[in-house]
């Protein structure tokens, strides 16, 4: 995040964006697909949300699924495998260009959508890197001789280049309602800010912040 960070360059002012918005398609998961999200532990769910492979979307390939399911398993090394199996979705097949949602508009916070904080893409460098079977870096090659940029933008529709909507305003402290005076059950005091998943996003938890 930090290198990405300093790529982006400095906050741009009043929320406005440094860099046009990248509309590309976002996709819903299917109930089948939300039970696998519900079955990952919670700290790599976590995990998951902060890369935006909760809901990752593939681009086209010439290789059937059968196919590189086969090739993850057989052919890649062991330290790959590993890391693949403990996301939803695998892990290291996802391009910066084929990640989805950001964590917060997971949530129903758009007003904090991670690219409008940033005040651009994420944009992976143009090199990978080749690994032994222990998975040390022993040489570095370019991924894109042309120099295409590999980017993530939040797949959310909210309208990331206009000015950020103003958030839930926080309870005057002299309205506070104790909790049980006021019949919560659910920890939550009235006027709180609880983020809650967009409809049909049921896999999805609250934002990370």
């Amino acid at each position: 995040m930090n290198e990405t960070r300093r790529a982006a360059g400095p906050r741009p002012e009043a929320g406005l964006l440094a860099y046009p918005v990248i509309r590309r398609p976002q996709r819903t998961l299917t109930p089948e697909e939300r039970e696998i999200v519900r079955g990952v532990s919670n700290l790599n769910f976590q995990g998951a949300l902060i890369m935006g492979i909760v809901d990752p979307v593939p681009n086209p390939s010439p290789m059937e699924e059968a196919e590189g399911a086969w090739v993850r398993e057989q052919v890649w090394p062991a330290y790959l495998q590993k890391i693949e199996r403990k996301y939803p979705f695998g892990f290291a097949r996802w391009a910066m260009c084929e990640r989805g949602t950001c964590w917060n508009c997971w949530s129903g916070r758009c007003d904090l959508c991670v690219h409008r904080q940033e005040g651009g893409p994420h944009v992976d460098d143009d090199i990978d890197w080749v690994r032994d079977v222990r998975g040390r870096c022993v040489a570095q090659f370019v991924v894109r001789p042309s120099g295409e940029p590999c980017v993530w933008w939040c797949r959310c529709a909210c309208p990331k280049s206009d000015p950020a909507p103003a958030g839930p305003e926080a309870p005057a402290q002299e309205k506070a309602v104790p909790q049980q005076a006021a019949g919560w059950s659910d920890g939550a005091a009235p006027g709180s800010c609880r983020p809650q998943c967009p409809q049909g996003n049921a896999g999805a938890q609250g934002a990370l912040f």
